[in-house]
């Protein structure tokens, strides 16, 4: 065999490895602790009635599942990522730059964001007004934007309990933080002439909000713990643990899964997962798995992931997903905007 036969040969051999190591039968997954319980749930049934491996997931927050999501193709980076808000134009933009050029968005259903404590205590309502102010890194006081100085929740509303005020909270790379600071931060410093009819999101770091991490459980553990705190977590979690906490109502409207779905209750968001198309012929399973996700068995009305807290969309919303999923329509930017 001449030279250039041999290394041609020698290169083909080689293409032929990779390509036989990059085509796996696990899927990977990425993203929000919101949807990692209904994820998990998905990829146990998927291992259990397939031929194929239970994919592997990695509760990383929305916002760190769609940075890895978003940072390339390939064998190294993730084929789904879980999200409890929807995807950012900057993330889109993102995700084209690294060469991630075709996603298919995949939405599930709705959640609601808990404010919730142990219930070894008697319930609390708040406003979304009363956990701004107790939470808000700067707040005005005599029309001045001053530094937090309320350590207490009797001192924002005398009617709330003499309480130290602690909040277990997600991180920034969460999308439940990204709802809070949209649905509760914004939503009620737009309202307050302080801020300049501009929306204010900056948390305070003195001890009142505790960073618990992505693992929404943890703040569940904290609370048993701490029985004088809050958390914030999704509502599937309260559910979940409906036998030692209890959710507060807010503005008036209880965390019930009527009043998330209709928008009724003034916290709830919309989940999702995202697909790397790109992926589908090296990860044969990636669409078997999406598809199992987004059947009625699962999402439905009468689902499995509604006995976990997924809140179900309307049928002809569940079908419209349905049906992006099934013909791997393309996200493009125009639909984040």
């Amino acid at each position: 065999m001449n030279r250039i036969l041999k290394t041609t040969a020698i290169a083909a051999a080689v293409m032929g490895v990779v390509g036989v190591a990059q085509a796996r039968d696990q899927v990977r997954i990425v993203g929000s602790s919101t949807v990692y319980p209904f994820a998990s749930y998905v990829a146990e049934e998927f291992g259990a009635t397939t031929d194929f491996p239970t994919p592997v997931i990695e509760s990383t927050g929305s916002g760190g599942g769609l940075k890895l999501f978003c940072s390339g193709v390939g064998d190294d980076t993730p084929d789904i990522t879980n999200a409890s808000r929807r995807m950012k134009t900057s993330e889109f933009e993102t995700c084209e730059a690294n060469g991630v050029t075709d996603i298919t968005e995949a939405f599930i259903g709705y959640d609601g964001i808990a404010f919730a404590q142990s219930a070894q205590n008697d319930a609390m309502d708040v406003t979304r007004e009363q956990m701004f102010m107790a939470l808000a890194a700067k707040v005005p006081v005599d029309g001045e934007l001053v530094d937090n100085p309320y350590t207490k929740w009797s001192e924002i509303d005398p009617s709330l309990p003499d309480r130290e005020i602690a909040v277990y909270g997600p991180p920034t790379t969460s999308g439940t933080r990204d709802a809070f600071a949209e649905l509760v931060m914004e939503a009620v410093s737009e309202e307050m002439d302080a801020y300049g009819g501009e929306g204010y999101t900056d948390i305070r770091a003195d001890g009142a909000f505790i960073d618990a991490g992505e693992n929404d459980n943890l703040i569940v553990q904290r609370l048993a713990e701490n029985t004088a705190a809050f958390g914030i977590f999704g509502y599937s979690f309260l559910e979940e643990n409906a036998d030692t906490l209890i959710g507060s109502n807010i503005d008036g409207v209880a965390p019930t899964p009527d009043a998330i779905g209709s928008g009724e209750y003034p916290v709830s968001r919309s989940l999702f997962f995202y697909i790397k198309n790109q992926h589908a012929d090296d990860v044969p399973a990636m669409y078997e798995y999406a598809n199992t996700f987004m059947s009625e068995q699962m999402i439905g009305d009468i689902g499995y992931l509604k006995g976990i807290g997924l809140i179900p969309a309307p049928e002809a919303d569940r079908a419209e997903a349905r049906s992006a999923v099934e013909s791997q329509t393309s996200l493009e930017l125009a639909d984040l905007k």
